[in-house]
Parts: structure tokens; C-alpha cells; sequence
């Protein structure tokens, strides 16, 4: 692994920047590698630790519909309007989910298990089944034909994870006549977090539990289930700045989540990316010198389901959606044992979802072609849905972005390309009290955070390369160069 993070300081004239001296200002021409090298690591840092402080003083996180991500919002704000950006906070509601009673009997014994996000409750004092295990196939209880010859009417579905959104599986068993699925996770972890995707789509009790005791499970048999769970309404905002200056009608579009998970600080998911998008809007300040319009976006509600994203893309009128040229996510780039991918816009994987929209495998080309200047060779991660590009990859906006992992395992090959832990999660910490600033990877956050400004900085006076035609001594032809040294 070679990471260089300061490389492309020498390669352009082009100096920056608008948001130094006076916020009103319009600077020098922006480009990539002047805003790239213009991003500041400790301040990155500093704005990590200032979220930290912000979740500590509130219970531990900055979760949806609490004291901690009202002060995250002030604090965004703060900082843009410092930078002197006009910046909206337009409200939206959330269906918040708890769930209080979680537990499973099976075989004399109980089985952890957790609720998975808008599951419905059972009944009171909970629900007693046959236990009916779905084959373990490449689409587990994806298919209705997964439950082809056995009697799952009246039972509780045993189902694998992976292949398809939770919302999925249980939307089939329930169409199958199941009362309740159990989703065993497929590595070896804590219990699997994971939403139904919202309390509409939520049909009947769904929990999960851990890959063990899925193994277990297996053998059938009686359990008894009891999932108390209640969803309340509650108003979150997202955060929204756009620069005064570039061609509105033409807008690269960046976000990151703001919101974190009750169960800790969320740091790096996603306070890294929020640090990110932060020192690259000071950077680029108000009233950047470039050719389209910038505007930024810190996501509320994320970690109940999108909420946030799809509340603004539903929110746009035609007129309003053909203005943003492009999407950019950036959830989780400081994973302590951090992977180094680009969204697969091509689909050129091969695994999972299919491709973006058109577009999006120029940004794939373009964040590749950034991270290689940088000195990493990065790999390919899936467009799963799981993070707020999914409702403008819906509205038919390219899209891509950069992460570094959650609770995903790094394979010995990835071990060896980018270092690190192998057979070991990307994130230990994810979605829990260890998501702190004590265990960012600072490495993998610093070329992050110049990465992001970079590619920022390159689409923010060309989009052309998001339909695969790049201009002229863009990253590519520069990554191109570092590769044949």
C-alpha cells in the first residue's frame, strides 16, 4: 500500500480558496487538486471530536429525535454559516422505532435476539410457533419458491441474511403465511442490526440473531418469540447549503448522514463523512470561482431508514430533480480496519445490485482514478441500498461515493492490498458505544477527506466526466501517470 495524502498539492497552479480570507469573496479558479490539497486533516479531526463532545453530553449519541441531534445540527450550521453559506434546515417527520422486551425461548433455553427496525410487536405475553428453517441457498428466503413444499402457514421463518433487503424476506414469508421471521446473520458478529425500510413495509415480528445460533435454530422445533416494539412520529431535519455562485442548473449534489445510532456517537458512521463534507465546503467556501453549483447535504434520520434523503428526492419537483447533474455519498471513510472502495456504478462486480444510473460508472472511474493518485489501488463495493444515495439512484440520478467498511470482513487479499486485519470486520465498532474518535483510523480518514475534496473540486467545474467523456488533464490521465512510476 502506498498513501501518499498531500500528492496532488503539486499538481495544479490552481490556488484556492474562496473561504480563507472573506467568506464573500469569489477566489481563483477551484479544481480538484487545489481543493484536495487545501484540506486539513486535524481540522477533520476537530470537527469528529466536536460531535464526540456533542454525543457525550447527551447520552452517548446524537440519534434521531434526541438533545444530541438537534446540537449536531446547530453545530453544522455554525460551521457553514461561518463559511458564508445561506443554509436551510427543512423538517420532515420520522416514524422512530424502539423496541423494550426482546427475547426468545427455544429448547429450554433463551436466545438473544433484537428487533429489527419498524418490526411489529407480538402479541402480549408473545407468540408460541413451530420453528421452520428456509434452505440456505445464494437468495435465501428471497424467492416465494424458497418455501416450495414446506408448511410455513402459522409458523416462524428461520431465514439466512444476505441477497436481498430484510423488508424482502419478510414480505415473502408473510405472503407465505408466516407469523414471524428470525434473520440469522451470515458472519460471526453481535447480533444483526438492519431496518424493515419503514413502518409501512413492516408486516409481521421480525428479529434477528446471531450466526450461531441460527446453526442451532436449525435443528426446528417450538420457540417463543415476544418483540414489545412502538413506533412514535417525531420531526428530525436535514441540513442543506448550497454555494452562491456556478450554474444552479447544473449542481453536484454531496451528502453525508448526521444522525447517529441510539447505541453510541456514531463517529465514524457517520461523523466521517459529515467531518468530510464540512472542511471541504470551508475550503471551498460561498462563492467558489467555478462552473457549477455545489450543494451540500447532511442527512437526518439515516439509521431509521433513509429517512431523511427520501423525504428531500420526494420533496423535488422535475424541474428541481434535472438540476442535480450528479449525487455524491460519503457514509463511513475512517473505518479503524478500513477497505478502500469506490461505488460500483458499473456493476462490473458483479455482486449484488445492478449498476447505477447512467453516469454513475463515470464517477466510479473518476473516485477510482482519485484514490489511485492518492497511492491506493481501491476496490469495488456494491450499491446496496443501505445509505442515502438509494432514493436518488431511484429518481434516476448518477451516483457514487467513497467508504471504507462496516461490518463486513476484510479478505486476506484485501489484508494484503491495504493492510490491516484479515477475517476481521472492516468496523468492530459499527452501530456501537466504540464508535468514537479513539478509534478512527486517521490514515484512512485523512485520504478520504482529500479524495472527497477532490472530487468535489473536479466535478464542481465539469461534469462531463459522468457520462464517461473526461476533460482534459482530469484525474484519470493523472492517476494513469503515477501508475506507470
Amino acid at each position: 500500500m502506498r498513501i501518499r495524502v498531500g500528492l496532488v498539492a503539486g499538481l495544479s497552479g490552481a490556488l484556492l480558496l474562496a473561504g480563507c480570507s472573506d467568506p464573500d469573496e469569489v477566489g481563483p479558479p477551484v479544481d480538484g487538486p487545489g481543493l484536495a490539497a487545501a484540506i486539513d486533516a486535524d481540522a477533520v479531526m476537530g470537527d469528529l471530536e466536536q460531535l464526540q463532545r456533542i454525543a457525550d453530553a447527551n447520552g452517548g449519541n446524537r440519534s434521531v429525535g434526541t438533545p444530541g441531534y438537534d446540537a449536531s445540527v446547530d453545530y453544522v450550521v455554525g460551521q457553514l454559516e461561518g463559511a458564508g453559506f445561506d443554509v436551510e434546515t427543512p423538517e420532515f417527520d420520522v416514524d422512530k422505532f424502539a423496541a423494550q422486551t426482546q427475547t426468545l425461548a427455544f429448547a429450554g433455553r433463551e436466545v438473544p435476539v433484537a428487533a429489527l427496525t419498524y418490526s411489529p410487536g407480538t402479541p402480549q405475553g408473545g407468540l408460541t410457533a413451530r420453528l421452520v428453517p428456509a434452505p440456505s441457498d445464494d437468495t435465501p428466503g428471497c424467492e416465494a419458491t424458497d418455501y416450495d413444499g414446506l408448511d410455513v402457514t402459522g409458523a416462524v421463518v428461520l431465514v439466512d441474511r444476505g441477497a436481498c433487503p430484510f423488508a424482502q424476506k419478510q414480505q415473502v414469508a408473510a405472503d407465505r403465511g408466516a407469523v414471524a421471521v428470525l434473520v440469522a446473520d451470515n458472519e460471526d458478529a453481535e447480533l444483526p442490526g438492519g431496518t424493515l425500510g419503514a413502518k409501512a413495509d413492516a408486516r409481521i415480528p421480525t428479529g434477528g440473531v446471531s450466526k450461531a445460533d441460527g446453526v442451532v435454530l436449525r435443528q426446528g422445533g417450538d420457540v417463543t418469540l415476544t418483540l414489545d416494539t412502538t413506533v412514535e412520529t417525531v420531526k428530525s431535519r436535514n441540513v442543506i447549503a448550497q454555494t452562491k455562485t456556478g450554474d444552479s442548473g447544473n449542481v453536484v449534489m454531496v451528502g453525508a448522514h448526521l444522525d447517529s445510532v441510539p447505541d453510541g456517537p456514531g463517529i465514524n458512521d457517520d461523523g466521517s463523512g459529515v467531518a468530510s463534507l464540512l472542511e471541504t465546503a470551508r475550503q471551498l467556501g460561498a462563492k467558489p470561482n467555478t462552473a457549477n453549483a455545489v450543494r451540500f447535504a447532511f442527512w437526518g434520520a439515516e439509521e431509521e431508514g433513509l429517512n431523511g434523503s427520501t423525504a428531500y428526492v420526494e420533496g423535488l419537483d422535475d424541474a428541481a430533480r434535472a438540476d442535480i447533474a450528479l449525487y455524491l455519498n460519503f457514509d463511513m471513510v475512517g473505518s479503524p480496519n478500513a477497505g478502500y472502495f469506490v461505488y460500483d456504478g458499473d456493476n462490473s462486480d458483479n455482486v449484488g445490485e445492478g449498476p447505477g444510473p447512467e453516469g454513475s460508472a463515470g464517477i466510479e472511474r473518476t473516485f477510482a482514478a482519485i484514490v489511485l493518485q492518492l497511492g491506493v489501488t481501491p476496490g469495488g463495493t456494491d450499491f446496496d441500498g443501505r445509505s442515502d444515495y438509494g432514493p436518488f439512484i431511484a429518481a434516476g440520478i448518477p451516483s457514487g461515493g467513497l467508504f471504507t467498511g462496516a461490518e463486513e470482513k476484510k479478505t486476506p487479499a484485501q489484508a494484503q492490498q491495504w493492510g490491516g486485519a484479515a477475517d476481521a470486520m472492516l468496523d468492530p465498532n459499527y452501530h456501537t458505544a466504540q464508535d468514537t474518535v479513539a478509534n478512527i483510523d486517521r490514515t484512512a480518514l485523512a485520504l478520504n477527506a482529500e479524495a472527497i475534496g477532490y472530487g468535489i473540486g473536479h466535478y464542481a467545474q465539469s461534469t462531463d466526466g459522468v457520462n464517461g467523456v473526461p476533460p482534459a488533464g482530469d484525474a484519470r490521465s493523472a492517476a494513469r501517470a503515477d501508475v506507470g512510476k
